[in-house]
């Protein structure tokens, strides 16, 4: 298995955009995971059977929520659906808030932000979002601003 030398990191961070990172969802760095993790008895994470459950229930809520505006899921979500479907507490106005002016995000962001957060809340079967779950979708968007200024 061959690795990129840190130049040739560098010179590939430098040619993608901003734009373009605008419109991922979520940056997740994914660590390597060690032999002994992979091949251990031990199921420290959550059965694909009880995950499956909590994503067919979001996704029901998705559908039922987005129905009248055509849509199925928070992904697709526009302007408008957005405001009406992610509407944030006083906290969580002000951790959005934070972010947006400490990591220079752009409005794209924010509103993917927000259908993250939504999601969140949805497979945590929450009907509001909160705080936690705005959050969790910064952490999401950190990894860019991180690895890409």
């Amino acid at each position: 298995m061959s690795r990129c030398s840190v130049r040739q990191i560098e010179n590939y961070r430098k040619r993608i955009s901003g734009s373009l990172l605008d419109r991922i969802d979520i940056h997740v760095e994914v660590p390597l995971v060690n032999f002994r993790e992979l091949t251990s008895d031990t199921n420290t994470g959550e059965l694909s059977a009880v995950l499956r459950e909590r994503v067919a229930a979001s996704r029901n809520v998705q559908v039922a929520r987005l129905k009248t505006a055509k849509l199925s899921t928070n992904a697709a979500m526009g302007v408008k659906q957005v405001r009406e479907c992610c509407k944030l507490d006083a906290e969580g106005k002000g951790d959005l808030e934070h972010a947006m002016e400490q990591m220079n995000f752009s409005a794209r962001v924010h509103d993917r932000i927000l259908k993250v957060a939504r999601t969140l809340a949805d497979l945590a079967g929450k009907p509001d979002i909160t705080s936690n779950e705005v959050l969790e979708a910064i952490q999401f968007r950190s990894l860019d601003r991180q690895l890409f200024e």
